[in-house]
This record gives C-alpha cells, structure tokens and sequence, in this order.
C-alpha cells in the first residue's frame, strides 16, 4: 500500500451555541483529574460510504457535526475552554478545535492492513509535545478525514486533565443525540460536571505529595527504548474455550471457596495475555542471564472506574455518579514471581492469575473511597496506594527487591463505542492508536470488537517481548494478530457481511 497522506483542508473553531455564564469561567479540576500523565486519550471512528449515502453529502455531515457539537459544548462548557493552569481550566468559549483533512487513499485500502502509527495522521494533535506545552491550548480536538471513497474517520483528542474513558463515552452519547434526536433535545441526560471536585477536591496541600506519588509511581513504569504496538483479536468462541479451561483447572486443583466462578469475557483475556508477558519476561531473562538466576516479579495495574463504587447519597448532588464528569480512575496493582512461573506454580496458572486480578480490584471498595475522601487518611491512603515497592514487598518477610517487570490494563469495554452513530450508521472500526516515541509503558487496550463478536486487545511492549508474544503458541491458539478490520467479524459469520460493503 502506498504512504498514506492526510492534507488539512480547514480549521475552525467551534463555539458553544449558548455563552457559558461568567461566573463558571473557571473550572476547578479534581484531586484524580492530575493521576493520568497522558495529555489525551486518542480515540478514531472509521465509518464508510455506503452509509454516506447521496442524502448525507461531505458538506451536510460536516455541518452536522459542527452543528450539534456547538449545542453539545454548552451543556460540556469545560470543553470548550482552554487550559489555564495544573489546577483549572479557563472555560472562555473559544471553542473546540474542528479541522476537516483529506486522505489519498479509500477506507478500504486503509483497513486492509491498516499501519498504527499512520493512525496518528488521522488525529488533531501531536502526541509527543511535552504535558508543560499544554497550558494554553484546547480542551477538545476534533478531526473528520475524508476518504477518497467516501469514507470517512472522526479522531478525537479530549484533554485527559477532564475526560476519562466514562466520561468521553457520555460525551459522545450527548453528541449523537443532539446530531440525531432533532425534535428530542430536551430529554439528553445532562452530564454532572462539579460531581468529582465536590467527591475529591484539589486542596492546595494537595497538589504537592499527590503530584510526587504519582510520578514516583509512572517513573516506574514508564521506560525508554524501542516498542511496537501490535493487536491481538479473541473471538467470543476463543474466550468461552479459555472460560471453560479457567474453571476445569481451578475446580480440579482448588477447594470450593477458592474456586474462580465465572470469569468475565476481560477477566479472562487480561490473564492470557498477562501469562504471555510473563512468559516473555522469562525467556529474556533466560537468554540475558545465563550465569545467574536472577529473581524477577511481574506487576500489572488496572485502571478502575470508581463510579460504580460510589454510593449516591455520597454525591450529594441529587444525581447518580454515573453521570459525572472527570477522571473518576484509580489504580488496582497485582503481581506474581515469574520464578514460580518456570515451576507451573499455581498461582501463575490462567486460574490463578483471574484470581489476582479480582483481589486487586476487591481493595478498591467503598472503605478505600472513604479513606480517599478524608482528610485525615487521604495522604496515606494514596502514598501507599501507588508506592510500587511497598506493593511488591507487600506482607513477605525478607524485604529484598525484586527486578520487576511492569504491565497496565486500561478497558473501553462497555463505553458503547460501537454504538457513536450521528445519522449515517454506526463505526465500521473504532480504534486506539500504535504507540510513538522513545518514552512507552508496557500497556494493553481491550476495545469491544464490531458486532460484539470479541475483544480486540492493543498491546504495546519493548521489540524483544513482542517478539515472543508474536510466536506464543499458547497465546496464537486463542487469538488472531493483527487481523483486518474488514475481516475479523467475517471469520465468526458472514450474515452482516453480506450486506456490510464499504
């Protein structure tokens, strides 16, 4: 395939339809709102042409777009601003950043093989401007690219410093109303923007140890060198086999209480793959470390949604946490001793490792929401929260450190991603990005994959692990690398197919 080009056709910046009132001219940010280093989670919507039919023309779905964007920035002010500070955002209506582009090739040439890194050409942004050049600069960032065919993509960079995963999927379900429900505006769910900084406020002695925690706790996992990032795509029929296996083992080898029961669809894929990198890490030790046995540990995050763990009448605010806006995100940490991996140790088994996965993610409950929220035990509750050598030592008698290898776990499942339909049909691909760079933290993307047919998982690693994940025979029997996106769902059942012609 020849390089793809993207030209910028036009820029524009795109107002609220309605002046934000001045006294909510600057937004506060939340304590969690500063926990994510990254300046934007990027995130493209690839639609094709057959659903751009003659009545939705390139010039009626730009002015669409527009349109219903303005009408969404005015319940989403902040989004519209511009970034003041660390600790607020400047919410002066400028707009959103709205460019049009044109790309010299149709969707379907691109999709074939799609190239990630070229997936940052269809985005608005730069992804590798240091976070201190932020301050001044848009909120919210938008880029529709036209295909030679017809097709089109829609990249969005949303400022993280507002936006998680939950709230950029409440955002995109406000714009699609108001680009769809013409005569039903009125009954858009409104999104709760002051929920978070009542729940987690920023205090200015806050800032101090919550920013050292932190990046303590990133220098850790993040590491220069040269990575790839590749997608590993597991049918429904692989997962429910994995299920099926998951329980046999944990039934033969455990006693009723410390039996996995019905592991989730994610639970199950972040512990094939969490196995795999283990295994990797192993054979690069083996092959670097002949001489001695080194000891080595596997430590893997989860990013977690809080809102779900928020009770409702902690809010306050008459309204479900559901709806509120801003990194509602914390981090649940689990790991394993490789070395017990070379031993078939039960615990590094698929069975044992859903098993470390849902403990992590037990301790954060409601006490730790309680504890995060109060004064007395915030600091503490944080600092020991995501102090990574406290976490390996954890309650071991012999306190020597371990050469630890890091993995992190971010899902947009359950976000309907695939469900961002503005009038001319739902995406053909959502998808992530290929990593960039000299600076990268080994990570895992699992994204829903079209017709609910599977989990697409985007992982990035240094070049020597991917090696062994690319040739993994365990992994290789359960997924498919790097499909098409014209083909994975085509694999499973060729009924939406028959009728899906880009």
């Amino acid at each position: 395939m020849k390089e793809v080009e993207v030209e910028i056709i036009s820029r524009e910046d795109i107002k609220p339809s309605s002046a934000t009132p001045s006294h909510l001219g600057i937004f506060k940010l939340c304590l969690l709102d500063h926990l994510i280093p990254a300046p934007y989670a990027p995130i493209i919507f690839f639609y094709p042409s057959h659903t751009l039919s003659a009545e939705n023309p390139k010039n009626n779905i730009l002015h669409l777009l527009k349109q219903s964007l303005s009408e969404t920035l005015t319940l989403f002010y902040p989004l519209a601003g511009k970034i003041k500070d660390d600790f607020s955002i400047h919410c002066n209506d400028e707009g959103a950043n709205f460019i049009e582009a044109k790309v010299n090739c149709s969707l379907s040439e691109f999709l074939t093989h799609p190239d990630l890194v070229s997936l940052h050409k269809l985005l608005p942004c730069d992804l590798k401007i240091p976070m201190e050049s932020y301050v001044g600069s848009y909120i919210s960032n938008i880029q529709v690219n036209v295909f030679d065919c017809g097709g089109i993509s829609i990249g969005l960079c949303i400022s993280h410093r507002i936006l998680d995963g939950a709230s950029l999927s409440r955002f995109l379900k406000v714009w699609t109303s108001m680009a769809t429900e013409e005569n039903h505006k009125e009954l858009v769910v409104k999104p709760e923007l002051l929920m978070a900084s009542s729940l987690f406020p920023m205090n200015s002695d806050d800032s101090l140890w919550f920013r050292e925690s932190s990046m303590a706790m990133w220098g850790s996992m993040f590491k220069k060198g040269k990575f790839v990032t590749r997608r590993f795509w597991f049918s429904n029929s692989a997962i429910a086999e994995l299920k099926v296996q998951i329980m046999v083992d944990s039934s033969v080898c455990g006693d009723d209480d410390d039996m996995v029961k019905n592991p989730t669809r994610l639970e199950i894929v972040s512990a094939i793959l969490w196995k795999s990198f283990m295994d990797a890490s192993n054979a690069q030790s083996d092959c670097c470390n002949k001489s001695t046995q080194l000891k080595r540990a596997s430590l893997v995050s989860q990013l977690v949604n809080l809102r779900k763990r928020i009770k409702d009448d902690e809010a306050n605010l008459g309204c479900p946490a559901e709806n509120a806006i801003g990194n509602l995100l914390w981090l649940a940490f689990a790991k394993s001793n490789m070395a017990d991996n070379k031993n078939n140790n039960n615990e590094t088994r698929l069975d044992g490792l859903v098993k470390k996965l849902r403990k992590a993610l037990s301790t954060i409950d409601d006490k730790f929401i309680e504890n995060m929220r109060s004064n007395f035990t915030r600091k503490s509750t944080v600092v020991q929260s995501l102090n990574i050598k406290s976490i390996m030592i954890g309650d071991q008698e012999n306190e020597e450190e371990e050469e630890v290898d890091c993995l992190g776990f971010s899902s947009w499942s359950n976000f309907g991603f695939y469900e961002v339909d503005f009038g001319w049909g739902k995406p053909l691909w959502v998808s992530s990005i290929g990593s960039y760079g000299s600076l990268f933290m080994n990570l895992v993307i699992l994204v829903d994959s079209w017709f609910g047919d599977g989990i697409e998982a985007w992982v990035t690693l240094d070049e020597p692990f991917m090696a062994h994940l690319e040739t993994n025979p365990e992994l290789l029997g359960y997924a498919i690398l790097d499909p098409s996106p014209l083909a994975t769902g085509k694999q499973l059942d060729s009924g939406p197919w028959a009728l899906y012609k880009i």
